[in-house]
């Protein structure tokens, strides 16, 4: 099997593609001074990037596993989630309140997909 390995670092590669599907690492803001919208518009975007990439789009992403570091901003992440998904292609979801590793993330999303 062909194993692709993109933005690998030492501790980890940020999307991974073998066997038709993709796996991207837990994406987090570029943008930490702005708010939970902004901060998942950014996220979602670069989710986009890494998709396009591996040979995907948001309309072939199976699950997502999103992190909130506050249930509070789960209504202004849900706006730019809502407004970013394929109509009629929504994955299967989970939503998690957690610690991120820097208290200005207000939000890491993680996908898996499959290629197009």
């Amino acid at each position: 099997m062909n194993i692709r390995y993109l933005g690998t670092t030492e501790r980890y590669s940020e999307a991974v593609c073998a066997g038709g599907f993709v796996f991207l690492s837990g994406m987090v803001p570029e943008n930490p001074e702005a708010d939970a919208k902004a901060q998942t518009e950014n996220v979602l975007a670069q989710i986009d990037r890494w998709l396009e990439e591996c040979g995907s789009d948001k309309a072939h992403i199976l699950e997502a596993t999103i992190f909130l570091t506050d249930m509070n901003d789960y209504a202004a992440m849900n706006e730019a989630w809502d407004a970013w998904t394929a109509t009629g292609r929504t994955p299967a979801r989970a939503c998690i309140e957690a610690k991120l590793a820097k208290p200005e993330w207000a939000v890491e999303i993680k996908v898996s997909a499959v290629c197009k």
